[in-house]
């Protein structure tokens, strides 16, 4: 039903935006929680935004109470699993203490269905090259299993207290939707394409490459990328899902084809017209040589499929970081 209220934690954030957009233009009433520690005040743009932290139980409350939501989309939370290994308590608090303070701040009303922003990290390392939802999670480091505890509460809310949610288990985001002034701005940047296309721009000296050594189709590793606005359609198609009255599942989300970091220095050359710095580096330690979702599931249950190429995707961030970020962030 058009008009319902979505409430989205971590709405500021890069997924976060481009999902309140998607669902904006799908007719739903966007209401943005986040505490812009990592998320940015000119991304909320598509309803209003609820300054607070997942961590504060009354305060989310107040907010489900302020604007009677009929669903949450849980982003919140700190990614960087590197970071997680060196430093895991801040991950634990805030995926794990937010997400539980989420259900019970849903639960006090109405049990709410959420969806939850998870990750393939939950997997660990592949046992096979392409993944389905059976495959066995075994986290490799802190933010994997963060992840994982968190699908472990929606798990035994939803048996105990009948609280309905979908997770919904990512590979690789990239992109970018500059015409809306969204696209991709971590401090520090660690992803693959904006890295890429920061070298590009003479903003960064080198692209470097982990290993040209792996048993792939040109020695890169592989791995597979998703628009993330297609990313925002499936967040979209699985919040209807649960708002028509479904259990909810997990799905993988991904475009269920692999793309190698030579592949990605190549659309980036395409996009801007320019050869690419590269630098040869070793590999990095738990880097498996690939890693692709079968996002079959998603197809049959959302009618979701991953609808943007490697070109697309880059297409769009380089028009993001060359003509647009600077105009959003001054």
């Amino acid at each position: 039903m058009s008009g319902e209220t979505i409430l989205v934690t971590g709405g500021a954030g890069y997924i976060g935006a481009h999902t309140c957009f998607a669902l904006a233009q799908a007719g739903y009433r966007v209401v943005v929680y986040d505490n812009l520690v990592n998320g940015h005040r000119a991304f909320c743009k598509f309803g209003p935004l609820e300054e607070g932290d997942v961590r504060d139980g009354p305060r989310l409350a107040s907010a489900f109470a302020t604007h009677k939501a009929a669903a949450a989309i849980h982003f919140a939370a700190l990614i960087e699993a590197g970071v997680s290994v060196r430093d895991p308590a801040p991950f634990y608090d805030v995926n794990v203490n937010g997400a539980l303070n989420l259900l019970n701040a849903a639960r006090t009303f109405d049990n709410v269905p959420i969806v939850f922003s998870s990750t393939c990290a939950t997997y660990g390392a592949p046992q096979r090259e392409t993944l389905d939802e059976t495959h066995p999670q075994q986290p490799i480091n802190p933010y994997g299993w963060t992840k994982l505890f968190a699908e472990r509460l929606f798990a035994d809310a939803r048996t105990a207290y009948g609280q309905r949610s979908t997770w919904l288990r990512y590979f690789n985001a990239a992109g970018a939707a500059p015409e809306e002034g969204l696209g991709e701005r971590h401090d520090p940047e660690t992803h693959a394409i904006p890295l890429a296309i920061l070298a590009a721009l003479g903003r960064r000296p080198t692209f470097k490459m982990f290993g040209e050594d792996y048993p792939t189709r040109d020695g890169t590793c592989v791995r597979d990328y998703i628009h993330v606005l297609d990313l925002a359609d499936a967040h979209v198609r699985a919040v209807r899902q649960l708002l028509d009255g479904a259990a909810g599942d997990a799905y993988n989300l991904g475009a269920g084809q692999g793309v190698s970091v030579k592949e990605i220095a190549a659309a980036v050359g395409r996009a801007s017209g320019r050869p690419l710095p590269l630098v040869s580096a070793p590999r990095r330690a738990g880097d498996p040589p690939a890693l692709v979702a079968d996002a079959g599931k998603a197809a049959r249950d959302l009618g979701w499929k991953a609808a943007r190429d490697l070109d697309a995707i880059v297409e769009s961030a380089w028009r993001w970081h060359k003509d647009v970020e600077a105009k959003v962030f001054g």
